[in-house]
């Protein structure tokens, strides 16, 4: 029989009680006590052990973060839901942005009340909690994982509201939150390591997303893409087991509306549609950059407006309102009004508008202050402009290439891709709605398309652009908070050198032999750092010369908080293959010294063992 992993831990935790988890009024205790107490007492451990060592317990986990991220879809739906019927007294089953008429007294009033509450809401969070959350992008990219839940759930609660008013947001940010937060709670629990942690938090992810569009290789790859950063096989299992079990979950408990599409698609396309599709795809592409601007131009013109931070998403809301009374389709996600919409005889007149309309309304409402995502209104905006583009294939007379139904479909994942930057998580999007394979390759060459676009004209998806605003040179989910552990300050030589600066020369040689040291760190009479000496230098130069003259990079030194990346941009504009590590520009006391070759040698090692640990080795 094999031993159990994590019977190393257990004994040296008896170990470090003395030997013994029994005191000595329990040195006999009787046949069956002692093996129940052992097991109550070490579950917790045995568990951890095998969730540590084990890839089927890491997978069962996966499994059970589904089950919660499942449950948080549901529960987040259900009450959006409940708030659109009691709010704008929404028909039994009916949904907000599939409506045609609402009263108007109720489009103009309740999304400036949601406004309200969020401008209320953001004057108590900037007293009690006045930091920002982290996203699981960016905790992956960055934090290893690590997730607070307090702060995701302030995100859920925002998200809820937003939508629920009616703002134009999507809930996907709060599905993708509360699900990442969860499984990074769970993994902190069962001490995971990094890596596992990261690759937890993409389970989360996946099954929220998962669950929320009914698509669990959609929910999948959204994790693999952007939330984990990259696909191996040994992170295949888990995030699949998550993704199917979200899924399972949300159709029981309570499936999310809207989140499947009743079309109808050909049964082939033919050769003259590849042209058209391509097209398309750029013409996507081009949307979603303008609408990722449109964002980013709606934030600085409420900041330069002069209103109050409380009163700006109430101003949003009322405008939002306004666009309501043309159509009720810009409210909300959007996701019913795509569902309704997407095979409607809609016109080129009314496609025009509702493309503008819906695009004002998403970014003036997070522009504003409102919580939410871009996922679900691309969706509905990507599909009207594919629709508008079938119109103007009509007029032209080349309304046989490319169906209309078809063009929806590529334009809805080609804006889509450029928004949130997954081309294969739209692909398998198209698959699972349509169940057509001809659909899906169109569909894919439009998001390669869409991604070629967006990466050469734009350079960023919309979640990646927005850290590129708060100053993060984040790109994707890929590990790189390890760079900033990767400090001056650990990887120094602290047995350093120095000498003063008013030494003779002769003094100087006496103390340090050829082949004592290669370098000297001079000091001033105030211990600050003055510059370096070469040891080759000062043994070779006149013995009437003095250190000052020997000096190099005297302004050139390194901080103990520079990152390896920092350290080696400074030894190459020092031209140096060594600097002094200071405490701070001001007092300039040495505290080491690092080379360039040490430093390039423990980034390789780190980015080795990063790279061993991407591909599962």
């Amino acid at each position: 029989m094999g031993r159990f992993p994590g019977a190393g831990l257990i004994r040296r935790l008896r170990q470090s009680r003395g030997g013994n988890l029994y005191s000595a009024a329990d040195s006999a205790p009787t046949r069956h006590h002692r093996p129940i107490g052992d097991w109550v007492l070490h579950a917790p451990l045995k568990l951890r052990a095998l969730v540590r060592t084990s890839e089927l317990w890491l997978v069962a986990l996966a499994a059970l973060i589904g089950v919660m991220g499942g449950l948080c879809v549901s529960a987040m739906s259900q009450t959006t839901q409940i708030m659109h019927h009691f709010l704008y007294d929404l028909p039994e089953g009916a949904r907000l942005s599939e409506q045609v008429h609402i009263t108007p007294w109720r489009l103009l009033v309740i999304p400036a009340l949601g406004g309200l509450v969020m401008g209320l809401a953001g004057l108590a969070l900037a007293r009690w909690r006045p930091r920002r959350a982290v996203d699981p992008i960016e905790a992956n990219a960055l934090y290893g994982g690590r997730m607070s839940m307090l702060d995701s759930l302030i995100v859920v609660v925002q998200t809820v509201i937003s939508n629920g008013f009616g703002a134009s947001v999507g809930l996907e940010a709060g599905y993708a939150q509360i699900g990442s937060a969860v499984a990074s709670r769970v993994g902190q629990m069962f001490r995971l390591r990094r890596a596992d942690l990261r690759l937890l938090v993409g389970c989360g992810t996946a099954a929220a997303i998962g669950g929320a569009f009914n698509a669990p290789f959609t929910g999948a790859f959204y994790a693999f893409e952007l939330v984990i950063g990259t696909y191996s096989l040994s992170t295949l299992a888990p995030v699949i087991a998550a993704a199917l079990v979200g899924v399972s979950v949300v159709r029981v408990v309570a499936p999310v509306p809207g989140s499947s599409l009743d079309v109808t698609v050909p049964a082939t396309l033919t050769p003259e549609a590849v042209l058209p599709t391509l097209a398309l795809g750029m013409i996507a592409a081009l949307a979603g950059i303008a609408i990722m601007l449109g964002v980013t131009a709606a934030e600085k013109l409420f900041r330069r407006s002069g209103l109050p931070a409380w009163a700006r998403p109430v101003v949003g809301g009322l405008a939002v309102g306004v666009f309501a009374l043309v159509t009720p389709a810009v409210l909300s996600s959007g996701h019913a009004a795509l569902a309704a919409g997407i095979d409607a005889p809609y016109s080129i007149t009314f496609l025009l508008v509702l493309i503008v309309l819906k695009s004002l309304a998403s970014a003036i409402s997070l522009g504003s202050g409102f919580r939410g995502g871009l996922f679900f209104a691309s969706l509905l905006l990507g599909a009207m402009v594919g629709k508008l583009f079938a119109a103007g294939l009509a007029l032209v007379g080349l309304g046989d290439t490319l169906p209309p139904m078809v063009c929806a479909l590529v334009g809805m994942s080609g804006l889509a891709t450029a928004i949130v930057g997954g081309p294969l998580t739209m692909s398998f999007l198209a698959l699972e709605t349509t169940g057509s394979f001809p659909v899906t390759i169109a569909v894919v060459g439009a998001a390669v398309i869409s991604t070629l676009t967006v990466r050469r004209a734009f350079g960023y998806s919309f979640a990646t652009w927005r850290f590129h605003l708060r100053g993060e040179a984040i790109r994707s989910a890929v590990d790189i908070g390890w760079i900033r552990t990767l400090t001056a300050g650990r990887m120094m030589r602290r047995d350093t050198r120095t000498a003063q600066l008013d030494t003779p020369l002769a003094t100087f040689r006496r103390d340090f032999p050829l082949g004592s040291t290669s370098r000297v760190i001079i000091v001033d009479s105030d211990g600050r750092y003055a510059g370096i000496v070469l040891l080759a230098e000062a043994h070779a130069a006149r013995i009437e010369r003095s250190l000052e003259s020997l000096l190099r990079y005297r302004d050139a030194m390194l901080m103990p908080q520079m990152t390896v990346k920092e350290a080696a941009s400074m030894f190459e504009h020092a031209e140096a293959d060594a600097l002094a590590v200071v405490d701070d520009p001001q007092s300039r006391k040495v505290l080491g010294l690092l080379t360039e070759a040490h430093a390039l040698r423990r980034y390789t090692e780190e980015l080795d063992r990063r790279r061993r640990e991407i591909s599962g080795e």
